[in-house]
């Protein structure tokens, strides 16, 4: 997965709260492959009619090359699978704007190189009376921490940890890597100063 710093993008407003990851990807397609992409699955069932036909008014069918979504609170909630991040990165999501976002989500989000920016709910409220149902240009830098969207400027809260796996492109296992010379370093010095610990094979 590759990182990045800075993204340019289109932003719209989804003012709904509570979107769960069944609803952004229905249990039904995750068998399909991921080399096939889940971007098509992505809020499936909220962007068709029960007879299969796009609802053309809803947001992401309105403005299909959206890139940073604005959300209500607990973003993300219900079931652990990753495949809901898959959906929103396939279809070319790289940033979701909400109050709040489902624990498990947001750990899988950082992971797959998707931006959970938490904001305070009044501000999110007036993201979406400055979008209504229109897509604006929107700016994200990691580095400065700032958002630009709807002529606003917002301070972006991410911790170290998330902010260093977002622009290396690294999972937890990457993260844990980088740390590599550290960890060999207090293997070392603790198996000198406590030499009975140390396996009797190695």
């Amino acid at each position: 997965m590759s990182g990045w710093t800075r993204h340019e993008g289109v932003a719209v407003a989804l003012p709904l709260e509570n979107v769960d990851t069944d609803q952004l990807i229905p249990a039904r397609f995750m068998s399909a492959p991921r080399s096939q992409g889940y971007g098509s699955y992505l809020l499936h069932d909220l962007r068709h009619r029960s007879d299969g036909t796009p609802i053309a008014e809803f947001p992401l069918n309105s403005h299909p090359r959206a890139s940073v979504l604005v959300a209500g609170r607990n973003f993300g909630c219900g079931s652990s699978r990753e495949a809901a991040v898959y959906a929103l990165v396939d279809h070319g999501i790289r940033t979701v704007i909400a109050p709040s976002f489902g624990d498990i989500f947001a750990a899988n989000a950082i992971n797959n190189g998707l931006l959970p920016a938490r904001v305070d709910t009044e501000v999110v409220e007036e993201l979406f009376a400055a979008l209504g149902v229109e897509a604006v240009k929107a700016s994200v830098d990691l580095v400065a921490g700032t958002i630009r969207i709807a002529g606003r400027e917002i301070a972006l809260e991410l911790e170290e940890e998330k902010g260093a796996k977002l622009i290396n492109g690294w999972d937890d296992i990457d993260l844990t890597r980088s740390h590599a010379q550290v960890i060999a370093s207090f293997r070392s010095s603790h198996f000198q100063r406590a030499p009975w610990v140390r396996p009797a094979d190695i």
